[in-house]
């Protein structure tokens, strides 16, 4: 188990992140129009999974947004926008931003999500929610690049994630 803070508070987070150059896990979530989404839908391209708690938040908001302008210039790449978000919640944000160059997947059917890439949060007033991360994955799902933000409230190190890529 990882330890993060949530405003300078201890947060335990279960599980642990996939190590750089293993192979990252299969997952099924929940995409646009209530749909069964998973990994495998994505074969091919590289993948930038920005896994947040909650796109109603200013830092997570701002990490989708961020994701979604640098999105546009990367070649066959998809950033997938992950949180325990509903999908409407997710388009409603995503439409009224504007924000097209991302994928919104929601947790809502597939919490084992939570533990599988380890990014749980297991205490404190965000629990059952997921950790801030940053998981960047090439064409075949080989992990380039791992961050598990360590203060919550704390945006990623948006250039490491990027530049894992190049």
């Amino acid at each position: 188990m990882a330890q993060v803070t949530l405003k300078g508070n201890p947060v335990e987070i279960g599980g642990a992140l996939p190590a750089a150059g293993s192979q990252a896990p299969a997952f099924t979530l929940v995409g646009e129009g209530l749909a069964d989404t998973s990994l495998q839908d994505f074969a091919g391209r590289r993948k930038v999974l920005n896994i947040f708690p909650s796109i109603d938040t200013p830092t997570c908001a701002t990490s989708v947004r961020t994701f979604n302008a640098k999105a546009g210039s990367l070649d066959n790449t998809v950033v997938l926008c992950i949180s325990a978000d509903l999908p409407f919640a997710q388009a409603r944000f995503c439409g009224a931003e504007g924000l097209d160059n991302v994928k919104t997947l929601s947790t809502l059917r597939g919490r084992d999500f939570h533990d599988t890439y380890g990014v749980a949060i297991n205490n404190g007033p965000l629990a059952a929610l997921t950790a801030r991360a940053v998981v960047v994955l090439d064409e075949n799902d080989t992990v380039l690049h791992t961050e598990l933000v360590a203060e919550i409230a704390d945006e990623p190190n948006y250039e490491a994630a990027l530049t894992a890529l190049s």
